[in-house]
């Protein structure tokens, strides 16, 4: 005897293109967030994304979840871009100089 199990349609789909009702039934399941159950999916050319399961009675999804992943050196550069610019995007005259010395004057010593 087949088990259904394995004769379920399989689908990778975004959040985004589930029905309001799946959705909400998604949000049921993980009431506290998608962390502890995303899985990481690596595609050939290097990509990769991320996806939480979900099932229902005629499919088996992997829902993909948009995921902010931190690079921490285009963070710096967007903390040195702010501090160093004015409010309308401008650079602070003697920003360079700051900048290149560490930000201490030479009458410091």
């Amino acid at each position: 005897m087949a088990n259904p199990e394995l004769n379920k349609k399989r689908i990778v789909t975004s959040y985004h293109n589930l029905t309001a009702e799946q959705q909400e039934e998604l949000k049921r399941i993980y009431p506290a967030g998608f962390a502890d159950a995303m899985m990481r999916i690596d595609k050939p050319n290097g990509d990769f994304f991320y996806v939480v399961p979900f099932e229902t009675d005629d499919v088996y999804y992997l829902v993909k979840i948009d995921v902010k992943v931190d690079d921490p050196a285009q963070a710096e550069e967007e903390i040195e871009k702010d501090f160093y610019t004015d409010e309308d995007g401008g650079d602070i005259k003697g920003a360079e100089d700051i900048q290149d010395n560490g930000g201490g004057s030479d009458d410091d010593e």
